[in-house]
């Protein structure tokens, strides 16, 4: 069976696979662009983007703004025709403008969790820009569309749930993500968010997607997806393992090499739990705070005299090459990558296994 199409309003992806986003600069425009031109969603990573830029510990706001709006122009040259989105968290400082400068540049898609993005429909509108959160509830997803409708008179492009096995920051509390009773199924939250949209659905006689992620790693689990209901599904573990990563080497040999026993939950400045591969930057962090010498002033959340650590040194360290003493976050499945591929070997592969089990 075929794979059916992801429609984001007008938008129409071929694959119904969205590249999530991953920083800092684990996927920009060379990773993206990949993506969108295999049929996809190629997402660039809107945190710490300038973390390349020459005054970017003198002048982040500016160098993060400047380096977002070249990576946007990149993955629009290389991917003309392709749907690309840029990820930004909700917890960041200068949220407003980050959403502004994508928006300015055209991009197709504004993708943001790490709270609920209640003001980004202002930040969209009059653009061809799409509003996409990302929620781990159905109550999540009520309250945003909610607000939305009552403040903005909008309504949610698509939505993303993202399950406790994802990557990176996670909507769940430790106690849910380390007890297997009170961890939530994936397709379960798929289910409670579609109905919380139902309502705004017909009220904006507009078909909402609902897109899973979290812990999907091949055909067999996007088909899953798609049969339990959802309209697509993000990944991001497996484009780690491809060439057009825009991530370091190091970075990437991390993911091969890791076991199953280095994948963990941490503590985050963002002021939620994360999943990262255990390194020599986790142990140093058991034997108390690291000391932070410069303040970014990245995430609202943080408060620099008590962090632990500072996230945007540890995650530039990884993504530059030093894979044991930066932040290396993960999904649930990184220990079975076990190779590097490319973006259209990659996706042809779960092109074809997902369509082979959907006619199971």
């Amino acid at each position: 069976m075929k794979l059916p199409p992801l429609r984001i309003g007008e938008l129409i992806a071929p694959v119904p696979i969205i590249q999530g986003g991953m920083g800092v600069g684990v996927s920009l425009s060379r990773l993206a662009s990949a993506v969108a031109n295999t049929g996809g969603v190629g997402v660039i990573s809107g945190v710490q983007t300038g973390f390349r830029e020459p005054d970017f510990t003198s002048n982040n706001l500016a160098a993060n703004l400047r380096a977002l709006g070249k990576e946007i122009k990149k993955a629009r040259e290389m991917s003309p025709r392709g749907i690309i989105g840029v990820n930004i968290l909700v917890a960041i400082n200068h949220y407003r403008e980050t959403v502004r400068t994508a928006v300015e540049h055209g991009i197709d898609l504004v993708i943001s969790g790490a709270g609920l993005p209640m003001e980004l429909p202002a930040l969209v509108k009059g653009s061809h820009t799409k509003a996409v959160p990302i929620v781990s509830s159905g109550r999540a997803a009520d309250i945003i569309a909610r607000f939305w409708d009552r403040k903005h008179s909008y309504t949610p492009d698509m939505v993303i749930v993202e399950g406790p096995e994802a990557g990176g920051h996670l909507g769940f509390s430790p106690e849910q993500l380390h007890d297997p009773q009170r961890k939530p199924a994936l397709l379960d939250i798929v289910r409670d968010v579609f109905d919380a949209l139902r309502p705004y659905r017909e009220k904006y006689q507009k078909y909402i997607s609902v897109v899973a992620a979290g812990g999907i790693y091949d055909g067999k689990d996007i088909a899953a997806c798609l049969k339990a209901g959802a309209d697509g599904v993000q990944m991001a573990t497996r484009f780690v393992g491809t060439e057009e990563c825009d991530a370091h080497p190091s970075f990437k040999q991390a993911y091969l090499n890791a076991r199953p026993e280095d994948i963990q939950i941490i503590a985050s400045p963002v002021g939620m739990p994360g999943r990262a591969l255990r390194n020599r930057f986790i142990r140093d962090l058991e034997n108390g705070n690291i000391p932070i010498d410069h303040c970014y002033d990245c995430i609202k959340t943080c408060q620099p005299a008590t962090t632990p650590y500072c996230i945007s040194r540890a995650l530039v360290a990884s993504v530059t090459g030093d894979a044991e003493g930066g932040l290396v976050f993960c999904g649930s499945n990184a220990d079975r990558l076990d190779k590097l591929t490319t973006v259209p070997c990659l996706m042809n592969e779960l092109v074809r296994e997902a369509e082979a089990a959907m006619d199971e």
